[in-house]
């Protein structure tokens, strides 16, 4: 089943207009809830960030946080009690093209849900990443449909046998292309702040809170590419990649080269809260 525009159809239902502002422009917003076991998981905080895109971007749903909250969920019960995403996506509408934005149009809404498994074997042994110089624009903090610099960097990633590119801007470490990235120091998780030039993960905030939970001392401040290559631990953190080892940057090894004490400590806290096999699962 489909969500479009506020009723669950089948996929021959859904039309999209040439004259829709997400085909000229990218005109949209979009967030992805991850689903484990037929659950959504971090619902709410996935909802916050979609409402804060959408007041970002001008863009007026006819339909409260209450009524796309309940919509969302009867979406997830068609989808079964499966581990996948949820993929939601809000257009400006259809209007006749003009870099202004229209006086009146409707919004355009499609989610569906898709399987996605757990990434177990890239947790057990991390991946290898290289650095980009970070070509976005900014203002990263909004979850857009304008993602071809991601795409790209993304490619450029895959074609060097890596697995994500870690952005660099002014030589100042942001995010990967479609994550956040975390190094750790003498015992210390650090990230870059929050604002437009990064994008607040909601796998990062669930990180930033079993950090305190657990005690780990954990800061939110610029650091250099030069400072990245000399971490103890990196690790980065996506809806997709849940808390993930970076083992290798540019072909040279992170640390030991195997994932950290830090990064481990974090990754079971996490398959705490989202099943309680999983933490049997990655040591299985």
């Amino acid at each position: 089943m489909f969500l479009w525009n506020g009723r669950l159809v089948q996929e021959d239902e859904i039309q999209v207009s040439y004259l829709d502002r997400g085909y000229y422009f990218g005109d949209g917003i979009y967030e992805v809830f991850r689903i484990y076991g037929g659950k959504l998981f971090e619902k709410q905080a996935h909802l916050n960030r979609l409402f804060q895109s959408l007041r970002e971007v001008r863009i007026t749903l006819p339909w409260s946080e209450a009524e796309l909250s309940g919509m969302v969920d009867s979406l997830t019960e068609t989808f079964g009690k499966k581990d996948g995403i949820l993929y939601l996506q809000i257009t400006r509408g259809a209007a006749k093209r003009s870099h202004l934005l229209p006086e009146s149009v409707e919004p355009v809404m499609l989610g569906y849900c898709e399987e996605v498994a757990r990434p177990v074997e890239q947790l057990k042994k991390g991946i290898a990443t290289i650095t980009l110089d970070d070509e976005r624009w900014h203002k990263c903090h909004i979850k857009s449909l304008n993602l071809l610099a991601n795409t790209l960097a993304r490619q450029e990633a895959a074609d060097a046998g890596a697995e994500e590119a870690i952005l660099v801007r002014d030589g100042r470490v942001t995010e990967c292309t479609s994550s956040n990235v975390m190094m750790v120091k003498k015992g210390v998780i650090i990230t870059h702040p929050n604002g437009p030039l990064i994008l607040d993960g909601i796998t990062k905030q669930v990180v930033e809170r079993l950090a305190k939970q657990s005690g780990i001392p954990y800061r939110t401040t610029g650091f250099t590419l030069e400072e990245l290559m000399d971490a103890d631990e990196v690790f980065v953190t996506s809806t997709t990649k849940e808390v993930m080892p970076v083992t290798i940057i540019n072909g040279i090894k992170v640390g030991s080269g195997i994932p950290g004490v830090i990064t481990q400590l974090l990754q079971h806290g996490f398959e705490q809260k989202i099943k309680p096999a999983a933490a049997a699962e990655l040591l299985g």
